[in-house]
């Protein structure tokens, strides 16, 4: 922040322009795997009578008395989440590790 105001910068400036890329470069490492940890464990929240996906595959499963598929589904979707989440989140690594160089 010093170095930034000394070089006659405002202080909207300095956290958009030096502070902010700096901090996004250390938090999205962790950021990354709490958000991926976040998606996975949603469905525990169905037990707390909140509707999410796994509810909705359990309602589904109770309505047409068939099992398979709306679990299938139900991790299909799990995993595809996850899947673009870690992926996305990859690249914008990637982006922020060569703008260090």
């Amino acid at each position: 922040m010093e170095a930034g105001r000394s070089l006659g910068l405002s202080w909207s400036q300095t956290m958009i322009k030096i502070i902010l890329p700096q901090a996004f470069r250390t938090i999205l490492p962790t950021f990354t795997s709490e958000f991926i940890a976040l998606i996975k464990e949603t469905s525990v929240a169905s037990f707390i009578a909140v509707i999410d996906l796994q509810k909705a595959c359990d309602n589904i499963r109770n309505a047409t008395y068939n099992a398979w598929i709306p679990l299938l589904s139900c991790a299909t979707i799990y995993l595809a989440l996850t899947l673009g989440l870690t992926r996305i989140f990859s690249i914008f690594e990637k982006r922020m590790a060569r703008s260090d160089r």
